[in-house]
């Protein structure tokens, strides 16, 4: 267990060093100029002109090679110093911290979302394989996982919002906002957990010792709590952590759909911004929220079933 534990918080480092490093070239590389970009988001298009953009530059610091810059970044990330907006002048790690609640409590009620859709629908599939509802059920994930998460967002606000007005559009609140952009999060990930519910239950059934189960007289609800539960939360808890990118990735498309004050939202106004320490942070602390939650997922992969080898 600490082998693995270490291994992965080696992984951590990586990904840390990478992610940075990599937002680092693109942001460097985006057409236009930076220091116009911030000075326009500070003080508004109208009133930015060549001279503010210059003292911007100068204040900042972007004059400088981008050998030096990339330099002063892995020294203050050695210290776990993420920096200050270009834009607000805030700390990065504030700004993060106040916008990433929002985020990962709107990823927590779409997980919770998917889970009551998905693996219900999938274990009824499972009950008549090639039957009339297993062939609906196929079809409509195929539907819904083919369909980009904004247009299945745009369509509930539609429906919902603008057609009978039961909830509302955009914004934040109300318990009723997280609504509309946690389900659309949600159908993308309960479209295929349908399926891999399906899957795994149908070979459940068909396995030796869940006959041998119900050969003992056990009934079927007995014998899937007792023998199936288990095996099948396996390959659905491992589907679900493969899907926290397309998770984290909706979240960005979402977050701007729907207005949500989250990280994907301010992700995209820092882009625009060219608010680099903003753009660093974020993207850092996505990438180590991969790591962690997929360790998290590994280590109750192995509570459910002991023959899962942590250390291989």
């Amino acid at each position: 267990m600490l082998k693995y534990i270490s291994q992965r918080l080696l992984q951590l480092v990586f990904v840390v060093w990478s992610v940075g490093t990599l937002t680092f070239i693109l942001t460097r590389s985006l057409p236009g100029d930076m220091a116009y970009r911030i000075a326009a988001s500070r003080y508004g298009y109208d009133q930015t002109d060549a001279a503010a953009a210059a003292l911007v530059r100068a204040e900042l610091g972007l004059d400088q090679p981008w050998w030096q810059s990339y330099f002063d970044w892995l020294v203050d990330l050695a210290q776990f110093n993420l920096g200050h907006s270009l834009v607000s002048g805030e700390s990065v790690w504030s700004e993060i911290a106040h916008q990433f609640g929002h985020t990962l409590a709107l990823a927590l009620v779409a997980l919770v979302i998917s889970l009551v859709i998905g693996p219900p629908l999938g274990l009824l599939a499972a009950q008549r394989p090639s039957g009339i509802f297993d062939r609906l059920t196929l079809v409509v994930s195929t539907v819904l996982r083919s369909v980009p998460v904004f247009i299945i967002g745009i369509a509930l606000i539609t429906l919902l919002a603008v057609q009978v007005k039961w909830l509302p559009a955009a914004g934040y609140g109300t318990p009723q906002h997280y609504i509309l952009p946690a389900l659309t999060l949600a159908i993308g990930l309960a479209a295929v957990s349908i399926r891999v519910s399906r899957h795994a239950m149908v070979q459940v059934q068909t396995s030796e010792y869940y006959h041998f189960a119900e050969l003992k007289g056990l009934s079927k609800w007995t014998a899937f709590c007792r023998h199936g539960l288990r095996n099948v939360a396996i390959p659905i808890l491992a589907y679900h952590s493969v899907q926290l990118v397309y998770l984290v990735e909706g979240v960005v498309i979402v977050e701007s759909l729907f207005a949500w004050p989250g990280s994907g939202h301010a992700l995209v106004h820092a882009i625009v911004a060219r608010d680099v320490p903003m753009i660093q942070g974020t993207a850092l602390i996505m990438g180590a929220m991969f790591v962690v939650l997929n360790m998290v997922v590994d280590l109750l992969s192995g509570l459910i079933d002991p023959r899962v080898d942590l250390a291989r």
